[in-house]
């Protein structure tokens, strides 16, 4: 008898490969899939302008880069003594106004090359609630800015639709060779209600198809459907019930590996595991010559393998075990 339903997502016509660059941006779930990524040495620039949640910040804030517009000291304001811009992560806020800028605008520049040479860009919505000024502008983080001044509401599938539509055109125009994966996030947004939040996620889940349905470079990969629908668990969230814990993430990334990265790439992300788990290793005698053995054949592990693959970035490896 068979208690668990086990999803297996559609392969990707296209693999990505070990030397793909990869833009991923989005909610708090692209984290997880960066870094999986990173440990196995692809070229990943991460959330560039923070975390965002909502598709239309996403789009704005990614158009922004294609043009390679830098931010003006007017785009930011001054709240609890920091600077911040609406369109960016507190994680850019400072209490230098400069300082803020300057780091908000080599963020812009190094999105606007590092995309110009993507291969893939991964996008992960997390909510299509939106805070909007008194202005009418949606904003991409509320900065601990008091309720008061936001407007809260949900995006309709046409004005989502209307925002992928007009980053997609722009992407494919800036870079022609360029593949979207489109995403939404297993992170249950349960502050905005437990009915809100399914409301959300339908929403992102309807745009995102409708997206991928129009474009034969926009792929769907089912996170969302892989946490609420295949592991269906609260055991597999953290202490708060809202997020995928270690394991959950893990099952996450083995089936996007699985459907999408290439075989000869997942074979040589196996020896790469297999040098990051050594230098992880904690010997009992690191003096003895048993343990430079150890190093020796990690440190001839490395060294073939960044012979063989030359795109790999192992110099902190093999500086590792030389050492």
């Amino acid at each position: 008898m068979d208690f668990h339903l086990s999803l297996t997502p559609q392969p990707l016509p296209v693999r990505i490969e070990l030397r793909d660059p990869i833009l991923l941006s989005g909610s708090c779930f692209t984290e997880h899939m960066a870094s999986r990524l990173k440990h196995f040495k692809f070229p990943v620039l991460e959330n560039p302008n923070g975390i965002l949640f909502n598709p239309v910040s996403l789009s704005q804030s990614l158009i922004r880069a294609v043009d390679g517009h830098p931010y003006r000291s007017d785009e930011l304001f001054c709240e609890h003594g920091l600077w911040s811009s609406w369109d960016f992560h507190s994680r850019f806020s400072d209490p230098d106004p400069q300082s803020a800028l300057e780091s908000m605008n080599r963020s812009v520049a190094e999105t606007h090359a590092f995309l110009g040479q993507a291969k893939w860009a991964m996008l992960t919505l997390g909510s299509a609630y939106v805070y909007q000024l008194d202005d009418r502008r949606i904003v991409a983080n509320c900065h601990k800015v008091p309720a008061a001044r936001f407007r809260r509401r949900l995006l309709s599938v046409e004005e989502t639709m209307s925002a992928l539509d007009t980053l997609v055109h722009r992407l494919f125009r800036f870079n022609p060779s360029l593949r979207l994966i489109l995403t939404v996030s297993p992170v249950r947004h349960l502050r905005d209600g437990f009915v809100e939040n399914s409301r959300s996620k339908a929403v992102l889940i309807q745009s995102v198809h409708q997206m991928a349905d129009k474009f034969d470079r926009i792929h769907y990969f089912p996170a969302y459907e892989l946490v609420i629908d295949d592991l269906r668990d609260y055991r597999f969230y953290a202490e708060d019930m809202v997020h995928p814990n270690y394991q959950a993430t893990g099952y996450v990334w083995e089936k996007f590996a699985e459907s999408s990265i290439s075989g000869a790439s997942r074979e040589a992300m196996k020896e790469i595991d297999k040098i990051r788990a050594a230098m992880s290793h904690r010997p009992l005698h690191p003096a003895s010559e048993q343990h430079r053995q150890f190093r020796e054949k990690h440190l001839r592990m490395a060294t073939d393998l960044a012979l063989r693959m030359p795109f790999l970035d192992l110099r902190e490896e093999i500086g590792f075990f030389s050492s």
